[in-house]
């Protein structure tokens, strides 16, 4: 059983949103895992080669239990029933106690494919007459983390302790961020971009830094 389920559509998906929370939930003891659903082929920077074996570090340093790829074709994450039950099929293996996707506000519809199917594949993995082999898995919590477009948090989790971990983890893909910038999010000012965001959410929970998540029912706290 893994305790916390992070899904990015490319590598560093999934450093970039929730790199600090994985790595506290490791401090505590707990197990972590990270699915990845594209090789990153599409993109400007980058060989998926490269991108397999910066994933592969940034993994070591955020201490993950199990990452895994699906090699799902790089910007055309469509939402469908195979790509629903393809990752059920992973969620019953893994049987993960918190799986956190990403949100759908999101300018790359990679995002927002994923978004979709996340939920879905979650539903579909605690179904027992899904059409899936395997015993049934019900996932306790499911959150959503922060990509490239803002929402309202439900929930703010406390990362001042692992923000360099964080930045440590996702300075593995220097194919992404060294060089010349390719968006406002394959840049080298990613990483003081995204310590300010850390910064502002920090602030709603008094402290120096902290990783939003949204759900769609209300939660008492952060289950870890």
């Amino acid at each position: 059983m893994i305790d916390l389920l992070v899904v990015g559509p490319h590598p560093d998906d999934a450093e970039l949103g929730m790199g600090g929370t994985l790595a506290r939930a490791h401090r505590q003891g707990l197990s972590t895992a990270v699915i990845d659903l594209s090789r990153g082929e599409a993109a400007t920077k980058g060989t998926p080669e490269e991108r397999a074996l910066e994933a592969d570090a940034a993994g070591r340093v955020l201490g993950l239990s199990v990452r895994r790829n699906l090699a799902w074709p790089d910007s055309r994450l469509l939402d469908s029933e195979d790509r629903r039950l393809h990752l059920a099929r992973e969620l019953r293996e893994l049987r993960p106690r918190v799986v956190v996707a990403p949100h759908a506000n999101d300018r790359h519809p990679d995002h927002v494919a994923a978004a979709a199917i996340v939920p879905a594949a979650v539903h579909l993995a605690g179904l027992r007459n899904s059409p899936l082999s395997g015993q049934p898995w019900k996932v306790e919590h499911l959150f959503a983390y922060m990509g490239n477009g803002p929402f309202e948090a439900s929930l703010v989790v406390d990362t001042s302790d692992t923000i360099e971990v964080w930045e440590e983890a996702v300075r593995c893909y220097r194919s992404q961020f060294t060089g010349d910038a390719a968006s406002e999010t394959v840049t080298p000012d990613i990483f003081r971009r995204r310590r300010g965001r850390a910064a502002y959410w920090g602030t709603f929970i008094g402290a120096r830094y902290g990783e939003p998540l949204a759900t769609t029912r209300p939660v008492p706290y952060w289950p870890f």
